[in-house]
């Protein structure tokens, strides 16, 4: 009986598997140049952040509130690119960029250890930790929408902040991951927050705010009186400043979770996690002057079109909208304002990466 030995790359099968699988981790977080390191201006307050106690070594990230500017932001292996230059943008606008602390968000079925080594190749010096999100907590409460990209259980995660991160963490800017900024952070995560508001954003009282539900909301008398005695007007939820210590005590997320659980029932909205923000909060915010969010420059939610910026000062650039800077520029179909977002692209050229 003839026994046939079995064809070498069969037996190098595994091999060849491990090594692909590692060498997709190291590409991939090579991708992204080094960003330079930016130094705090001498009239910086002091922190009381022990280099020891940063994610990459230990579970615990220590910081004085009074000092820090704690920014949370989403991270994903889609968005990856857009998050490397909003983080480029913050720190190199930033008067004290030492003082400022991220807390990236990432779903628990992610590759933490490649996202973790991405941001830690691009900036070793950077103060910041990563905290696995559940999406069982959402998933179930997620009606589709107008598009895709909304219906992310991760899209949802910015409800949960005052869950996900330590209680020493009282006051977080949150921002999303299509955005640059021209201004130093601090001046945003200062924005007085008054006697009793849970957040501050920019408002847009000129927007259409009937536009963000549907028929079957206004019709219904009891839906609609909501925004009874509140001056209701759209906001942005991709730049926010929350004060999450009145966040927990009003058990904000539990408000959200009923108005999404609402919806699975009769639907009252289209456009994913905004409109449970509108609901309970429109009206209640803190105002925040628009220069710190010139929004829509992704264009609408079904084209993605160019689009100019809104009259006035630019603090800070969101590409909110289907269009996407880096997507643009890779296709060379750019939009014009999409070269205000290249500077910050840390992604190597093309032939530039190490063997």
């Amino acid at each position: 009986m003839l026994r046939h030995k079995p064809p070498l790359s069969s037996l190098l099968l595994p091999f060849l598997l491990l090594f692909s699988a590692a060498a997709t981790t190291t590409s991939i977080s090579k991708q992204f140049k080094e960003a330079p390191k930016f130094y705090n201006a001498p009239e910086c307050p002091q922190t009381h952040i022990d280099t020891d106690d940063v994610d990459r070594q230990t579970d615990t990230l220590d910081t004085d509130p009074d000092s820090a500017v704690h920014v949370a932001m989403t991270l994903d292996a889609t968005y990856i690119r857009g998050s490397m230059a909003a983080i480029f943008s913050v720190l190199q606008h930033s008067s004290c960029p030492q003082n400022i602390v991220f807390h990236f968000v990432t779903s628990a079925s992610s590759d933490a250890s490649l996202l973790r080594a991405t941001i830690s190749t691009s900036f070793p010096y950077l103060k910041f930790k990563l905290y696995p999100f559940n999406d069982y907590f959402v998933a179930g409460l997620i009606s589709t929408s107008i598009r895709s990209a909304l219906d992310c259980p991760l899209n949802y995660a910015r409800s949960y902040l005052a869950n996900i991160l330590p209680l020493h963490v009282r006051k977080v800017v949150y921002l999303d991951s299509d955005l640059v900024l021209v201004d130093d952070i601090a001046k945003l995560a200062s924005t007085p927050l008054g006697d009793d508001s849970v957040l501050a954003a920019p408002e847009y009282c000129n927007a259409n705010f009937t536009f963000y539900f549907t028929p079957t909301f206004w019709s219904n008398p009891s839906l609609s009186l909501t925004f009874a005695n509140r001056k209701a007007c759209y906001f942005n939820t991709g730049v926010m400043v929350i004060d999450l210590d009145r966040w927990r005590t009003g058990d904000y997320t539990r408000k959200i979770e009923e108005w999404m659980e609402l919806q699975k029932r009769m639907r009252i909205y289209e456009l994913g996690s905004l409109p449970p923000f509108l609901l309970v909060f429109a009206g209640n915010i803190a105002p925040v002057d628009h220069r710190w969010n010139q929004h829509g420059l992704g264009g609408d939610n079904f084209r993605g079109l160019c689009r100019d910026l809104h009259p006035g000062p630019v603090s800070l650039l969101h590409w909110s909208g289907k269009g996407k800077p880096w997507v643009r520029l890779d296709a060379e179909r750019p939009c014009p304002l999409d070269a205000l977002w290249a500077p910050y692209d840390l992604l190597k050229p093309p032939f530039s990466f190490d063997c």
